[in-house]
């Protein structure tokens, strides 16, 4: 049984050198390029990388980690966002698995994430649908953020840090906050059906504060961890509130029409 890993890169110079050397002993790696500008691909040369290029997609990554899938020629694909690393015990662990008897088709890997160089107990274990057997795979939604389409038996690998992937990126309150008002303009359109009262605007917000500041410990990462379920607050909240937005604006188009 052997892997391969995909990742898909857009000017990714920043981090592709680490991912790369994270994950340069599995047997074979795919890089789907979306026509970088920066020194990504010669980066990804040498490190002996097959690459392909696909069309940027507007801000969703999932069609070109789809197209990464089909170009991938080994049994198992491990889908890799290219500012996260593989710990070495994490590939031993996944190679132990697909030895296994009664593997299962998919893994949820656990993932840490760091914020302002520290580690949040909060997002842990932000589980990952990122493992799975490539005759499995159905295909990825066209939304952001959505989970790769699997048949069969999925499971969640162990909850430690040592079998996390490392997520580099969002590292900084600048780098959070630069990437909220792009994601929560494409959560709205994931969430276009979906309807929003001023009430749900400002007691969702609140409680995702809550259940990450308390209920997940976050106090415990000091002032780091009480920013970071704030941003993470105000994330929900703008999402929210840009929904009923899209629903006033839906509903005036509607009276116009009348």
């Amino acid at each position: 049984m052997s892997i391969s890993v995909v990742i898909h890169t857009l000017n990714s110079g920043k981090f592709i050198r680490r991912c790369l050397e994270s994950v340069r002993d599995f047997d074979e790696i795919v890089v789907c390029d979306m026509y970088s500008s920066d020194d990504t691909l010669k980066i990804a040369e040498k490190f002996g990388a097959k690459i392909v290029m696909f069309e940027p997609c507007g801000g969703i990554p999932e069609p070109a980690r789809a197209f990464a899938v089909g170009q991938a020629t080994k049994d198992w694909v491990l889908v890799v966002d290219s500012d996260e690393v593989i710990p070495e015990s994490l590939r031993k662990y996944l190679l132990q698995m697909i030895t296994s008897e009664n593997c299962p088709n998919a893994f949820y890997l656990p993932r840490k994430n760091y914020f302002m160089n520290r580690f949040m107990r909060a997002s842990f274990p932000d589980y990952q649908l990122r493992f799975f057997k490539k005759d499995s795979f159905k295909g990825w939604p066209v939304v952001i953020h959505a989970r790769p389409e699997i048949e069969g038996n999925i499971c969640k690998i162990p909850q430690k840090k040592s079998l996390a992937i490392v997520h580099l990126e969002e590292n900084r309150i600048r780098d959070l906050v630069s990437k909220m008002n792009r994601y929560t303009e494409l959560e709205v359109e994931k969430r276009n059906k979906k309807r929003k009262s001023v009430a749900g605007m400002i007691f969702q917000p609140f409680y995702r504060f809550f259940f990450m500041y308390f209920i997940k410990m976050g106090f415990l990462d000091g002032k780091e961890g009480l920013i970071y379920a704030v941003t993470q607050a105000c994330n929900k909240f703008l999402t929210n509130a840009k929904i009923i937005e899209r629903q006033e604006e839906l509903s005036g188009q509607s009276g116009s029409g009348k």
